[in-house]
């Protein structure tokens, strides 16, 4: 940055702007890391649960000002029309009621650039919900989205299309949602070339019905190049993704 600034590159209001970036705001509340998405590359992410409606508010505000947009997870719609509604400036909103997943811009703020593409797979229908907020999250990294749902080795034919589909599509990376014993995620693996990131999801009937089957199954896989992240962490596997999307997208431009 020092460089740029000597040989005129960038003038020094926005070396003071990059400066500022690696700033932290405190608050009554919360400790908000404003450097997060410069240093890492990953939006400010802002899980709406275990806040009350104050907190949430005012955290939210306060990444508005100081980069322009925010994302919200684990959020209901009416909860998000009430926090919309108070917000000064009316920010712009994008809501997936599946993912129960926002973002909100400021408006005129620029929106990501395109770069990599990312497959999302379900064993059923009840993993969707999941799969919606990592779609989300990888849109808004510039990761296109190509989403394959309900195709789990229940009836085993009906994951070959998306994996073939996958493949055709050159993706950079599959993420898999499962629940029940979580055995998608080592077929696919064992189908691609690529880095297969492995969601288990709350989805199944009694013992290890809430996640913890297919957690187990999916640390146990013998197929390699199968990693896994805790259970419903859609927010996780897609920061991942995009993250290893990002460097291979690189590498091919």
């Amino acid at each position: 940055m020092l460089s740029e600034l000597i040989s005129g590159k960038i003038s020094v209001e926005e070396a003071e702007q990059r400066i500022r970036l690696l700033a932290i705001r405190e608050m009554e509340v919360a400790c908000l890391d404003l450097s997060r998405e410069a240093r890492k590359g990953v939006p400010e992410i802002v899980l709406a649960e275990g806040k009350d409606d104050i907190s949430l508010r005012n955290i939210v505000n306060a990444f508005l000002e100081e980069s322009g947009k925010v994302i919200i997870t684990r959020i209901s719609e009416e909860r998000l029309q009430a926090l919309s509604s108070s917000l000064a400036g009316r920010p712009e909103v994008k809501y997936s009621a599946v993912g129960r997943v926002a973002i909100m811009r400021n408006r005129g703020e620029t929106r990501p650039e395109k770069r990599g593409a990312v497959s999302l797979i379900t064993a059923g229908t009840s993993d969707i919900r999941v799969a919606e907020e990592a779609k989300f999250v990888l849109e808004e990294m510039g990761c296109t989205v190509h989403s394959y749902y309900d195709v789990g080795i229940a009836g085993l034919h009906r994951v070959f299309p998306a994996v073939k589909d996958s493949i055709d599509k050159d993706v950079d990376v599959v993420i898999v949602f499962a629940g029940m014993e979580g055995a998608l995620a080592s077929v696919v693996s064992s189908l691609v070339s690529v880095p297969v990131v492995g969601v288990p999801t709350s989805s199944g009937y009694g013992f290890g019905g809430r996640g913890e089957g297919a957690l187990a199954a999916m640390l146990q896989s013998c197929s390699p190049g199968l990693v896994v992240v805790n259970i419903d962490n859609g927010v996780g596997a897609a920061v991942a993704a995009a993250l290893i999307s990002r460097v291979r997208w690189k590498v091919r431009n």
